[in-house]
């Protein structure tokens, strides 16, 4: 009886953790032979298909998100870092850092199309549906304009540091870019292409991953020093509130349906943050995961967050594919 008791109370906790789990494993993707740390993704929808930046690997992994199998490995590349996927024309953008070019694929031969150079230390990339024209950060302090059909880069925003994660309005013209070295967010009105007003954040330092929630108004900034995660007020750069966050984030998403925030950390966890309000937040779930697991993506359209863990000693580099729980 004490038997059955025990495996009773058991099943009710496991029962109860996986009710209470925000994001569960879905699959693993295995990448053997990668080395390194990894840095941005991006994602194919309708083709199911998910672009890993492997900086360290100096390579592009393509994955079957649905097979959990690596498709295809892009070579050619030094220290890639942003990638975006333009549906329209079925092309991949990756940002090279140390060859200092934007390199546009084709999507379905993954051969190389167009080169766009100069561009030092290119890194994040973002794609501006309205406008059609892809956002580049940059050099020591700039904001690439790059015109895809023409593969030329049409104008800069200067900046005063080296750009990190950046986000682009929907319903708006600006863009709020983190730049660390400056301490601040820069936010630039996209109409006049230029610097609007800078937000500065004071003690916060090593300001790396943003997210945007634009029906709030809140931009929230992941920092290292200390860490920390800030929500500012989009309409005055006001700071709502900081809350602790695991060591060593490097990116950072917010579900809508959800309400809640994903926060990939390099000390070994993923931090899932309630929204309670616009003004109000709280830690949710801490999620081990492993030591060096820093980057991510969260697809709101698949209802999919994917962990890159890089290969460590004798673990090998796989990309984890978690799903978001209904609360």
């Amino acid at each position: 009886m004490k038997h059955i008791a025990f495996l009773l109370a058991c099943s009710l906790v496991c029962a109860w953790a996986q009710e209470t789990s925000t994001l569960r494993l879905n699959k693993t993707i295995p990448l053997p032979g990668v080395k390194g740390r990894f840095d941005h993704f991006a994602v194919d929808v309708k083709g199911r298909r998910l672009f890993v930046a492997a900086l360290g690997n100096n390579t592009l992994e393509i994955l079957d998100i649905d097979g959990g199998k690596r498709l295809k490995t892009v070579t050619g590349l030094s220290k890639p870092t942003g990638v975006l996927y333009l549906a329209e024309a079925n092309q991949i953008g990756v940002a090279n850092g140390d060859q200092g070019t934007f390199k546009l694929f084709d999507g379905e031969s993954y051969a190389l199309i167009k080169t766009v150079a100069p561009l030092e230390d290119a890194d994040n990339a973002r794609y501006d549906r309205q406008a059609k024209v892809i956002y580049v950060g940059y050099g020591a302090g700039a904001l690439g304009i790059l015109d895809p059909g023409t593969a030329r880069l049409t104008g800069s925003i200067k900046l005063p540091g080296h750009p990190e994660s950046f986000q682009l309005e929907q319903g708006g013209s600006r863009v709020f870019v983190n730049v660390p070295d400056a301490g601040q967010i820069s936010v630039i009105d996209r109409r006049k292409g230029t610097v609007a007003t800078r937000w500065p954040l004071g003690e916060f330092k090593a300001n790396f991953p943003m997210a945007l929630d634009e029906a709030h108004s809140r931009l929230f900034i992941g920092c290292r020093q200390p860490a920390k995660l800030l929500a500012l007020d989009t309409t005055n750069g006001k700071r709502v509130t900081d809350l602790t966050i695991s060591g060593d984030i490097d990116d950072l998403f917010y579900d809508s349906a959800r309400k809640q925030l994903y926060l990939s950390c390099g000390e070994g966890f993923i931090d899932v943050i309630d929204q309670k309000d616009a003004d109000h937040y709280k830690t949710r779930e801490r999620i081990r995961t492993a030591e060096g697991a820093r980057t991510s993506f969260f697809s709101p359209d698949l209802n999919e967050f994917y962990l890159a863990v890089p290969g460590r000693g004798d673990r090998a580099a796989e990309i984890r594919a978690y799903r978001p729980q209904a609360q």
